[in-house]
């Protein structure tokens, strides 16, 4: 079972920037197409942000030209980069393959709070 493990998170003020991690215990590249996920207090979990293997990326409307997803297959990590950051940002972040396999998987997440 690949072994998926998120960070990066923490308190930060609006405007404010974070760069989360995923750092998987094999190949991303084998993993396929990477996405993180949200889910903020009181809603449902959405698909964030994607990347395939050709590091094509499709991200959600809400966060268009604010966050950058990447991933470096030789550390086998996948990044988010978030700028400009707004309250509503504020949720549990995951990562895992956007694959209908990985379905009911969610790790541990890292916490993401923006507030002044």
């Amino acid at each position: 079972q690949v072994q998926l493990v998120e960070s990066g998170g923490g308190l930060v003020q609006p405007g404010g920037s974070l760069r989360l991690s995923c750092a998987a215990s094999e190949s991303i590249f084998s993993l396929g197409t990477m996405g993180w996920y949200r889910q903020a207090p009181g809603k449902q979990r959405e698909l964030a942000a994607s990347i395939n293997t050709l590091d094509r990326t499709n991200y959600a409307d809400s966060v268009k030209g604010r966050f950058t997803i990447s991933r470096d297959n030789a550390k086998n990590t996948v990044y988010l980069q978030m700028n400009s950051l707004k309250p509503e940002d504020t949720a549990v972040y995951y990562c895992k393959p956007v694959a209908p396999g990985w379905l009911y998987y969610w790790g541990q997440g890292t916490r993401v709070t923006v507030s002044s």
